[in-house]
């Protein structure tokens, strides 16, 4: 019986990796800047749980340093941003982000991560790259 070679991996994959490499390697206050750029103050303020959305602009300049769990946030949001990105386009990534999508019960993508549900989200983005 012949060797049935393993799959070849899912888009996703090498997108993941790609995306997790960026992330882990890019400073706070670069994501906080990024995501300011691509998403705005105000969406950025709100996947991170804060009020005031002038507050991104201080992490953003390195004025000030998110809490733990904000930074949490801000680099789950900027993975699965790149990972949409690196797949499909910035566009399509930030309409990801905002729009409603029914693998997460038709919430925002960017709502379920101020939640604190990182990896719902990143099983969205996956299956999303992977067409599904």
């Amino acid at each position: 019986m012949p060797t049935v070679n393993n799959p070849a991996p899912a888009k996703s994959a090498a997108s993941a990796e790609r995306a997790h490499a960026a992330t882990v390697r890019m400073s706070i206050a670069d994501i906080a800047r990024f995501l300011q750029d691509n998403l705005g103050q105000r969406l950025t303020a709100r996947i991170t749980n804060i009020s005031d959305p002038r507050q991104i602009g201080k992490w953003a300049s390195g004025e000030t340093k998110p809490r733990q769990d904000a930074e949490d946030r801000l680099r789950a949001a900027l993975q699965v941003f790149q990972l949409i990105q690196d797949a499909e386009s910035l566009y399509t990534a930030r309409a990801w982000l905002i729009g409603m999508n029914p693998q997460l019960e038709d919430e925002a993508p960017l709502v379920v991560i101020a939640d604190g549900r990182y990896r719902d989200v990143m099983v969205a983005a996956r299956a999303y790259v992977d067409g599904g």
